[in-house]
């Protein structure tokens, strides 16, 4: 019995120093409520724990056929950021964005050539954005850039196609939704029952 007590208090003291925050163990309904693009954040780096942890939830998100076919690029390098920042207005002073790409020569593709690509990143992006605000840090969904050109820039290969930039970081003190976020069309408009 005193060994068990010991290896709990032990247990509990290992916890308590390794400076995470305890999970609140939210419902992803209150998680979809309190989520919203974040448009100004804070200079505060943030950690390699909860990086790895966003970067996990999109590894578990589901894809076509189950290919796998994403590569995220982590820009959070100074240079990586001055590049970023230079090729979209849209990176919003992030410390850290989530460059998600597909690699074409292991995307599902359809007999009419379509393919899977663009999908599988949005349900790996949607993992990555809510796991990030469990961990209390902010992000933003971004289309608002020249593909090609952030190819180019990165030097990525040929075979990966960059699909959206998620800024993410700690938000600001003034990061606020947008008068427009609260705004939600009632199921009655967007859904058909048959």
């Amino acid at each position: 019995m005193k060994k068990l007590i010991i290896l709990a208090f032990a247990a509990i003291s290992f916890a308590a120093c390794t400076n995470q925050p305890v999970q609140q163990n939210k419902s992803f309904m209150d998680l979809a409520r309190q989520r919203f693009a974040v448009r100004e954040y804070a200079q505060t780096p943030v950690e390699q724990a909860k990086l790895d942890s966003i970067l996990e939830a999109g590894r578990l998100a589901p894809t076509a056929k189950n290919v796998q076919p994403q590569h995220i690029y982590v820009l959070q390098s100074p240079d990586a950021i001055i590049k970023i920042n230079a090729l979209t207005r849209c990176a919003y002073g992030a410390p850290v964005v989530f460059l998600v790409c597909y690699d074409t020569n292991q995307v599902w593709t359809k007999e009419d050539g379509t393919n899977s690509g663009d999908m599988d990143c949005s349900i790996i992006g949607t993992h990555m954005m809510m796991e990030a605000t469990e961990l209390g840090l902010g992000t933003c969904w971004v289309k608002w850039f020249d593909p090609a050109e952030v190819a180019a820039a990165f030097e990525l290969p040929a075979n990966h196609k960059p699909s959206f930039l998620m800024p993410c970081g700690y938000a600001s003190e003034n990061a606020k939704p947008s008068d427009h976020h609260f705004s939600r069309k009632p199921l009655s408009e967007t859904v058909t029952y048959k």
